[in-house]
């Protein structure tokens, strides 16, 4: 691949075409006009947001690949020159269609070989309707106990921490 002095890609890596930008998702990216494919140059930190609903977690069934047909809990990227927090914020609502208040970061979570970092939260619902995503044919809420099948490897472990963490707060609030 070639870069500009900034670090941009310039040129297509699958076809060499020089790259133009292109708005997606209401932000300026590097597209190739002959692929159709837009490149997303940011760095791979990704949010998940564990959100109590029901008497359950929320989780959605997946309608892409990765993990189609699967459950796991909204996320999504971070936007290069976004907060973090409000990223989560962002992704619940594109997700879920819930509004949320972070209650704080359970975790972050990576793999070998695996790019992206996921930055986990815990978060209230503070208004909104539950309505799934485009990425998503289903959304519902589960007992920690009694799960669906799983998207992703981490997701077990995370819900592991998250529990894990609602004892401790218990526990000293006891």
């Amino acid at each position: 691949m070639s870069y500009n002095f900034r670090g941009e890609i310039r040129f297509c890596p699958y076809c060499a075409e020089m790259l133009e930008w292109q708005e997606t998702d209401g932000v300026p990216r590097p597209h190739c006009p002959v692929c159709v494919t837009t490149f997303y140059q940011d760095p791979k930190l990704a949010v998940a947001i564990l959100i109590e609903h029901d008497g359950g977690l929320l989780l959605q069934r997946r309608a892409i690949d990765p993990g189609k047909g699967k459950w796991t809990f909204p996320s999504g990227y971070v936007d290069r020159g976004e907060r973090v927090e409000d990223a989560a914020v962002r992704e619940a609502l594109e997700e879920t269609g819930l509004e949320v208040q972070l209650t704080g970061l359970l975790g972050l979570y990576s793999d070998t070989g695996n790019p992206v970092v996921l930055a986990v939260y815990a978060a209230d619902v503070i208004g909104g309707s539950v309505i799934a995503s485009d990425e998503s044919d289903d959304i519902a809420s589960f007992h920690a106990t009694n799960l669906p099948e799983l998207a992703f490897s981490h997701d077990a472990e995370i819900i592991a921490g998250w529990q894990a963490q609602r004892r401790s707060d218990e526990s000293e609030t006891a």
